[in-house]
């Protein structure tokens, strides 16, 4: 990536959104230069928790062994598999047999909900998170990633806006935590108008996050324009300011 960019977004992010969190991003590739996410113990694991220790600047690769879940294997796009009963276990379960997530009132809402559902095949073995400062020029990311409170979001999201006529340049596709900020940020990037993405409603991903917490993932082009728009945007008015004062 252009280190250039690295550092001037690291320079207007401590400008104009002072000590708030910095990103972190993705990309895909076949290298083995990261470490390898440890083995999943259980057999399951929620890799939103696993972005914690990437948000305090320890990258992880992941491949489709140690994503966690079956659903996460899916959103990053390591398979197009769901697991057997996948439309009851997101609705109202089989009584004696499954307990449902109650998410979706009908095993048909589901299935029709799948029916619709973008999917991808991951472009290569591995996908590395790594929080921004830790980039390097041979990193290409896909997407970069907040895990922002409402003052931040509603920077993020206005600047999101700023050279965008329609009103809809931020989307809240109904998703698990992971298919918010890898699957569909990711193929918004492949368009033309990338989106944002706010995410992480899902309620099974909550606990692995602070309560007043959400994502905001953004295509790697979008973010790029975002950055370029800083400093002659609303981030340069008192109106800001005001928000900023609130910030701890």
């Amino acid at each position: 990536m252009d280190l250039t960019l690295r550092d001037r977004f690291l320079k207007l992010w401590r400008e104009r959104f002072d000590k708030s969190d910095l990103p972190i991003a993705f990309y895909y590739t076949d290298r083995e230069d990261v470490e390898l996410a440890p083995p999943v113990s259980g057999g399951h694991r929620c890799i939103i928790g696993m972005l914690a220790q990437i948000r305090d600047g320890k990258p992880f690769r992941f491949d489709s062994d140690t994503a966690g879940c079956p659903g996460a294997k899916r959103y990053l796009g390591f398979t197009q598999e769901l697991r057997p009963g996948f439309e009851h276990f997101l609705s109202s379960g089989i009584p004696g047999q499954l307990e449902g997530e109650r998410y979706k009132k009908t095993p048909d809402l589901v299935r029709e909900l799948i029916a619709k559902a973008p999917r991808f095949t991951a472009p290569a073995r591995y996908i590395v998170f790594k929080r921004w400062d830790g980039l390097t020029a041979a990193e290409d990311p896909d997407v970069v990633i907040f895990y922002a409170r409402p003052d931040v979001l509603s920077g993020l999201f206005t600047l999101a806006n700023f050279d965008e006529a329609m009103a809809n340049a931020v989307i809240t596709p109904f998703a698990a935590g992971c298919g918010a900020i890898v699957l569909y940020p990711y193929l918004e990037g492949k368009g033309d108008r990338p989106r944002a993405v706010l995410g992480t409603f899902d309620v099974s991903a909550r606990p692995f996050v602070p309560a007043d917490v959400l994502s905001f993932a953004i295509p790697m082009s979008k973010f790029q324009r975002m950055v370029a728009n800083m400093d002659e945007s609303f981030l340069i008015t008192p109106s800001w300011q005001k928000v900023r004062n609130r910030f701890s």
